[in-house]
């Protein structure tokens, strides 16, 4: 017996994985290109000074996060049951943020002082447009396995203080005539660095909650798709002979030795179908079940 809601969302998955992987991949080939890039007439922080910059660090860190989600997708097209620990969804949150205001700026204040087509040529193609893209629209487009709070939105903020403090400190404290950074993005030379920080903090909480909002609105959308479903195809059926029938199936299907309760989908199931049935009753008879089987 294949669930309905599991029918809908391993398309879900399978972009998930997708843009999960797509994102890995372009962050290796983006550092990779600028660690063997020992002069660039353009840039000053080629080779190991690379992660200086606070373009590269962020599509690491949102690699990271990617690469986590993937085992999860992988599972998931396996089995049918696909969703996220609500700690990679928000770790994703945060590292999503960070390379979209890697874009933003990209965009908005490096390009038109450099060039559009300087910042998103070579290995800044990848790091400046292709990652943060991708990135943006598999979280808010595929991650739907936990609503984002408003104190989860604000852990955005903290790889972006943390970098600040390292580049003032490398920038003005030590200054690049004592061994410390040049002012590359412009941020303490250009402008006050006042100017800097009522800029881009503000920026980065907008860029969050923008985020929030928009990985929420789907997750909602997706969540009110599967009660759809669940009510059309059990609302009028014994759920507990359908529970037991799904575990029957999935086990023969997924030739499992160590069953693997569903309990998510399970108290969806009752919970949209109006059953007088608990979770606990719920989890119980797909255990018997499996057992029998």
């Amino acid at each position: 017996m294949k669930d309905p809601a599991i029918r809908s969302n391993r398309m879900q998955c399978l972009f998930a994985m997708i843009g999960a992987a797509v994102v890995a991949v372009c962050v290796i080939i983006g550092v990779t290109m600028n660690l063997v890039t020992l002069y660039d007439e353009n840039f000053d922080h080629m080779g190991i000074r690379t992660f200086c910059m606070f373009t590269v660090n962020s599509n690491i860190i949102a690699g990271l996060s990617m690469m986590l989600c993937l085992p999860y997708t992988i599972d998931g097209l396996r089995t049918g049951n696909y969703h996220l620990p609500d700690w990679v969804v928000v770790m994703m949150h945060v590292t999503v943020t960070a390379v979209a205001l890697t874009f933003l700026v990209s965009l908005c204040i490096l390009a038109p002082v450099k060039g559009f087509r300087l910042i998103f040529s070579g290995s800044r193609f990848f790091l400046h447009g292709v990652c943060p893209v991708v990135s943006i629209v598999t979280y808010c487009c595929f991650i739907n396995s936990h609503l984002i709070r408003k104190r989860e939105a604000g852990l955005a903020i903290i790889p972006v203080l943390i970098y600040a403090a390292v580049y003032v400190v490398m920038v003005v404290v030590i200054g690049e005539a004592n061994g410390g950074w040049n002012d590359f993005y412009g941020f303490a030379t250009r402008v006050p660095l006042w100017v800097s920080a009522l800029v881009i903090l503000p920026a980065t909480c907008l860029i969050s909650v923008l985020l929030q909002k928009a990985h929420n609105a789907c997750c909602l959308r997706r969540r009110n798709k599967d009660a759809e479903l669940y009510r059309a195809a059990y609302g009028e059926a014994d759920l507990r002979g359908v529970i037991a029938e799904m575990a029957r199936s999935r086990k023969r299907e997924l030739k499992l030795k160590n069953p693997a309760i569903p309990v998510q989908l399970i108290g969806y199931m009752i919970g949209n179908t109006g059953a007088d049935l608990s979770v606990k009753e719920g989890t119980r008879i797909y255990f018997e079940a499996w057992m029998e089987g």
